[in-house]
């Protein structure tokens, strides 16, 4: 038997009602629904906390520019800047989910959590937080765990992808995830959890996808940085128990209703918003021509 994560009230139901905590239902979960042992569960966890952990300090070291141009060593220019907006510790959060979410726009190795155009919030957001609070491994590992449920709702209930539902359901779910594995790590309770969650989507509704070019470029790399930022402070406000008001499951809902109607040039066809600027369709002819021209020549139309 295992919790089918149909709806935040009925998780937090099925963890009271077994005496489990949130993330031994989603290791059951995997088990039952997946097939998965146990040990195979943490090993997938440690490697894929690994990558994203690989994937920050790539960024940071590395030279991270992309064949559009368009990404050019962003992240380190942030981490490396003599002026901290608000303290050194919330220039490394941002400079980290910079750095990973550059790695994959520079076809770099990553984790998708939940897909690769947000692969900079969870490492940037659980980097930072174990830092900062000397957090164990296997602590960070149960987050994941935590985020992981949150995204099997999302999914349920809404959607995951920027082809769905708009940039809301990438960045978006991505720091959903991220508020409610940091509250968890720092002992929250399930109701504080799944508030973060709550208020991070209000934060996020109607944000549309306009990749420049088609590319997972401009602007999922800045967005992978605010959104590490709203996860931040929505865990700061949930851990202190105040209340978003509109229960986690209708701001999933809300979410949902949204991406439906939000118009299809919205949704990652890079045929409106900033893909549609002057600057950005001057890009996008620069990409297509360069395509051209470096295509072999069999592969060119007679």
């Amino acid at each position: 038997m295992s919790y089918l994560f149909e709806s935040f009230k009925g998780w937090k139901k099925y963890c009271e009602e077994n005496g489990a905590n949130l993330y031994d239902s989603v290791i059951e979960y995997e088990i039952v629904q997946k097939g998965k042992s146990e040990k195979d569960i943490w090993e997938g966890l440690q490697k894929a906390y690994t990558v994203m952990k690989d994937a920050v300090e790539t960024g940071l070291r590395e030279d991270m520019t992309s064949r559009s141009g368009m990404i050019n060593n962003g992240a380190k220019k942030v981490y490396n800047h003599p002026v901290s907006v608000l303290s050194p510790e919330f220039q490394r959060l941002i400079s980290r989910a910079l750095a990973a979410k550059e790695v994959n726009s520079c076809m770099g190795r990553v984790v998708a959590a939940p897909t690769a155009g947000a692969s900079g919030i969870l490492p940037g957001t659980l980097y930072t937080l174990q830092e900062i609070h000397h957090l164990s491994d296997r602590k960070i590992l149960e987050g994941l765990l935590v985020g992981a449920g949150i995204a099997l709702i999302i999914e349920e209930k809404a959607s995951l992808a920027g082809a769905v539902g708009g940039c809301q359901a990438e960045t978006g779910s991505a720091a959903a995830m991220a508020a409610g594995a940091m509250v968890y790590c720092l002992d929250g309770t399930i109701e504080q959890v799944f508030n973060a969650v709550a208020i991070t989507i209000q934060c996020m509704l109607g944000l549309i996808c306009d990749p420049v070019a088609g590319l997972v470029e401009i602007p999922c790399v800045v967005r992978n940085a605010s959104a590490a930022a709203i996860a931040n402070s929505s865990a700061q406000i949930a851990l202190a128990d105040v209340s978003a008001v509109i229960p986690v499951d209708e701001c999933i809902e809300a979410m949902g209703e949204i991406g439906s109607s939000m118009e299809s040039k919205y949704k990652e066809t890079a045929m409106g918003g900033l893909a549609m600027t002057l600057t950005g369709q001057t890009i996008a002819k620069r990409v297509l021509i360069r395509d051209i021209e470096i295509l072999p020549d069999e592969t060119l139309p007679e």
